[in-house]
């Protein structure tokens, strides 16, 4: 047996499921749109032809995105090496050391930008 069925397989019901889930909100959904549904969702800030305040956007919805990528990076980075811990000896934990040490300053520019002033 080909090794590469299964995955072939998994494949397959995931292509499936999608399809399906697409098909059936399409059918099952509801039909009723408004002004207010068709228009697009600009995380709570109301669309307009100028910006807000004559044309700068506020930074905190992005700085709320950024922690977030950093926390996810962080987390990818950090789980294998905390499996692998003993094998990956003192080589990686100069390179976590250094890794953190970059992963710092993306965490003190949005701190210095008030990203964590939640008023």
């Amino acid at each position: 047996m080909n090794p590469y069925v299964p995955v072939l397989v998994l494949m397959g019901i995931a292509a499936v499921l999608a399809l399906g889930g697409v098909a059936a909100s399409a059918v099952i959904g509801p039909k009723r749109y408004n002004r207010a549904k068709l228009d697009a969702y600009e995380c709570g800030i109301e669309p307009t032809p100028l910006a807000m305040g004559g044309g700068r956007l506020p930074i905190k919805y992005y700085l709320v995105a950024m922690t977030f990528i950093v926390f996810d990076i962080e987390v990818v980075f950090l789980y294998p090496w905390a499996v692998d811990f003993v094998v990956l000896a003192g080589f990686g934990l100069a390179a976590m050391v250094i890794f953190l040490a970059l992963i710092t300053v993306p965490f003190v520019y949005e701190w210095r930008r008030g990203g964590f002033d939640w008023v």
